[in-house]
């Protein structure tokens, strides 16, 4: 009987799997950009307390999304070898179960942004591809059932044994075909469904006039090596966002609406954008989940229009304080409109290290404000800017517990050695990153031991919204030590000791490691 309770819930699990095989093979020819799987995902990430969602992202780093879209599929497992168990008993009772996930599934895809009612048909195919499959695989087994409780009762009749045996491969068959279909259906809906391929290749041919490839200007290396490259390669920058299934917008399709509290609403094509004049700019970005120490940070040479240029044209009315930005997967963030329209270099940016914009760094356009964390300012995909105020307005993060406006912190990190590591007891050479965008780095001190402060070298930069290398020399006695490093920026604030976590605003205090000084370092 448990081998038998057991294909009950094997059919439970195929047709619980093909229904969804089907949705996303629907959802992708239909070019839906979410799945209702990743649309469940999706909703549980927005539902989800800020510091819930900030400690994953310490934990699992990049591969938070993929984590939650497992546990999903896993618990989505559970709940169809329960269904399929629950037919053993009635006919009834799966339905509601699969009609239920329907429904949860139906509400997550009605809720992302820009859906509408032919959204809604995948979740229908999946759920007739469930009820029909559940059906095929069941009949087998109730009929299997039937004969080896006849073989029970009236054990002396030979065909009995041979019915149970034929429903058996009935079943097993049933199931193999259904499998085999799934695994089509699904790459099918990989393959064609899935619009990147062709919006690479819109990216690919795109020629961008004024933008010029990245110049990495003389003095900013201080010539250590192990320290971070000055200059972020596009492979290499760091990805923090909400999307599960990256916004894949082809050049032609994509406006921008810049509306609100404004005398002239203005509405921008792709070609009406990269026609204004440009402006190239270094700029670092970080992210506030960032800790000490931390790489969620990168410094790239960024093209685009001036935001203040546009916010210019379109006529800010007095009162506003505040630009709600909104992403193609309806990610929002608040805008300080101060940061947008003073002299540093805010920017609708189209171009990343002298290249059209990555796709998974906001393809067509995303904005680039200096000096503010990328919660409140980095929106990639970036389709609607209004105008308004901070009181009028809840933003994706802010609404999670993170602060309204997000300056950068000075902070700075330790490079080389890296925790644990060797550096020769007399004139050993340390060194890593510091950075205070917009405001700029004037020193940079460390502390052996929790001794004296000494001074370290730092690079030269082109402006104030970049970050710095530095080095510095120590002489220390041979053995196990600390080493401490803390930054000064250009209005002479320094760098607080005071431990502070990411949320709300970003975290504090000195980056720290341990590391053995020897005669001689390991070749």
């Amino acid at each position: 009987m448990r081998s038998s309770r057991g294909r009950w819930s094997v059919a439970g699990l195929v047709a619980g799997f093909a229904g969804l095989a089907a949705s996303y093979c629907v959802a992708m020819v239909m070019t839906t950009r979410d799945s209702p799987v990743t649309a469940v995902a999706e909703l549980v990430t927005r539902l989800t307390p800020g510091p819930v969602v900030e400690r994953a992202i310490r934990i699992l780093g990049h591969h938070d999304k993929q984590f939650l879209l497992l546990m999903i599929l896993l618990l989505s497992g559970v709940v169809f070898a329960w269904a399929g168990r629950l037919a053993r008993r009635s006919w009834w009772a799966p339905t509601i179960v699969f009609a239920v996930l329907g429904v949860v599934g139906g509400i997550a895809v009605w809720l992302q942004r820009g859906s509408g009612a032919i959204d809604i048909l995948p979740i229908g195919v999946g759920f007739a591809t469930w009820l029909v499959c559940l059906s095929l695989l069941t009949e087998p087994l109730r009929l299997h059932e039937r004969a080896l409780t006849a073989a029970a009762e009236v054990p002396e009749q030979p065909g009995i044994p041979a019915r149970a045996d034929h429903t058996r491969r009935t079943f097993l068959l049933r199931a193999g075909i259904i499998v085999a279909g799934t695994t089509v259906v699904g790459t099918v809906g990989r393959v064609v469904g899935r619009g990147r391929r062709h919006v690479e290749e819109a990216r690919r041919l795109l020629r961008l006039p004024g933008v010029t490839g990245p110049h990495v200007p003389d003095g900013v290396r201080v010539g250590l090596e192990g320290v971070t490259p000055w200059a972020t390669p596009a492979r290499d920058f760091y990805r923090i966002d909400t999307a599960f299934v990256v916004p894949t917008i082809d050049p032609t399709d994509w406006q921008l609406r810049i509306h609100g509290m404004v005398d002239r609403e203005i509405v921008l094509t792709y070609q009406q954008l990269i026609d204004r004049q440009v402006t190239q700019a270094w700029v670092t970005l970080n992210c506030v989940s960032n800790p000490v120490g931390g790489d969620l940070i990168g410094n790239a040479w960024w093209s685009g229009v001036r935001i203040a240029d546009l916010l210019a044209a379109a006529g800010v009315q007095p009162g506003a304080d505040a630009v709600l930005q909104t992403s193609d997967d309806g990610w929002t963030c608040g805008t300080p409109i101060g940061a947008l329209t003073d002299q540093r270099d805010a920017m609708l940016a189209f171009a990343m290290n002298g290249r059209p914009l990555p796709i998974d760094h906001g393809f067509p356009v995303r904005t680039i404000v200096p000096g503010l964390y990328g919660y409140v300012s980095a929106c990639k995909w970036v389709v609607e800017m209004k105008v308004t105020r901070f009181a009028d307005i809840e933003a994706y993060w802010t609404s999670k517990g993170w602060s309204e406006l997000g300056p950068v912190k000075i902070s700075s990190r330790i490079d080389v050695p890296g925790d644990g590591g060797e550096v020769l007891a007399s004139g050993g050479r340390v060194g890593g990153m510091a950075w205070s965008q917009h405001t700029g780095i004037s020193a940079v001190e460390v502390s052996v031991d929790d001794g004296p402060w000494q001074p370290a070298d730092i690079g030269g930069v082109p402006s104030t919204d970049t970050w710095v290398q530095w080095a510095a020399t120590i002489d220390v006695e041979p053995g196990d030590h600390t080493l401490a490093v803390r930054a000064t920026d250009a209005d002479g604030q320094v760098q607080t000791g005071e431990e502070q976590d990411v949320l709300p605003d970003g975290a504090t205090g000195w980056h720290t490691i341990d590391f053995k000084a020897t005669e001689t370092t390991d070749e």
